[in-house]
């Protein structure tokens, strides 16, 4: 007796499966056919409007039948974000909701003060040497006892980095072997 139910089951789930095969190539032959008409033939069709001159977020429901292709549907989606209120306005709480591109920073001729290799601190250092140059010699004294009780912890010129180390020969790959006890 089980065996006569695995059997219909079995056939009964094989019908179902070309059901569903079935509906989904109609689907698919269908949104080709809509893929290639234009979208004002569409609309005209399903007596619709144009999806950027919807103006109550309920008109939106319309767009969102099966019939209507996809790309109508994001087109009636993004102008319901538009409409409503709460998808609009942005609250600030968005993580990345403004625009962290250099583009959006830069300023016309800005330049900085880092160099490759080198870093910071040696291009700061010699700005600090032109305005001793440059200060009165008064200024200088002040300078040097304010540079005798804090001295800077940066060289002048900065260290050659060591070279590299040649990188050390490949290990041979090694198998894992296992050995079974018999007795």
């Amino acid at each position: 007796m089980s065996a006569t139910r695995d059997f219909w089951s079995r056939r009964r789930a094989g019908v179902e499966a070309e059901e569903q095969a079935l509906e989904a190539r109609a689907v698919e032959a269908q949104d080709a056919e809509l893929a290639e008409r234009p979208d004002e033939e569409i609309l005209a069709e399903l007596n619709l409007p144009e999806p950027e001159a919807l103006d109550s977020p309920d008109s939106v429901q319309e767009f969102l039948k099966a019939e209507v292709p996809q790309r109508l549907k994001t087109r009636a989606l993004r102008r319901l974000w538009r409409l409503n209120p709460m998808l609009a306005n942005l609250d600030g709480l968005v993580d990345y909701g403004e625009d962290y591109t250099d583009a959006a920073t830069v300023i016309e001729n800005m330049q900085t003060v880092y160099q490759v290799g080198k870093g910071m601190m040696t291009a700061f250092l010699e700005d600090e040497e032109e305005e001793a140059e440059e200060a009165p010699v008064e200024e200088i004294d002040e300078i040097a006892d304010e540079e005798e009780e804090a001295p800077l912890i940066a060289a002048a010129e900065p260290t050659p980095l060591p070279e590299p180390e040649p990188e050390p020969p490949a290990m041979p790959q090694r198998r894992m072997r296992f050995a079974f006890d018999t007795a």
